[in-house]
């Protein structure tokens, strides 16, 4: 019979999964966001790059469901940052810079902080 009884600490399986997809998105989010930010710096393929991301940003935010819009916000604000840093003016390409690179490091320390998460999960499972 205690074999049967429910934990506390033992973890659904939709929390796990919810973890471990969401570990996946913020990682490869982090990763595309490092890849852009190299990308920008390249002369004429940032531009092309950054419009083709803001234009997918935009295609997203027309979604009716509200995660895809809540990506697309970020999509959109990546490829401008990425436009941006085409510019000629210094200021404003070091901040765009400077932006893709926190959102970078930021998104991966989500995907790795939710990937630590989901295998406790599943430890706990086991």
């Amino acid at each position: 019979m205690n074999d049967i009884e429910k934990r506390d600490d033992f973890p659904s399986t939709s929390k796990l999964s919810k973890l471990g997809i969401t570990a996946i998105g913020y990682t490869a989010g982090g990763i595309f966001l490092f890849l852009l930010n190299i990308a920008a710096r390249l002369r004429g393929l940032g531009l092309v790059i950054g419009g083709l991301v803001c234009l997918v940003g935009i295609a997203s935010l027309m979604s009716k469901d509200p995660a895809d819009k809540k990506a697309g916000i970020v999509i959109t604000a990546a490829g401008a940052l990425t436009v941006l840093s085409k510019t000629n003016i210094p200021v404003i390409t070091t901040i765009s810079g400077t932006l893709l690179s926190i959102g970078a490091i930021g998104l991966l320390a989500l995907g790795i902080w939710r990937g630590i998460k989901f295998f406790i999960g599943l430890k706990k499972r086991s």
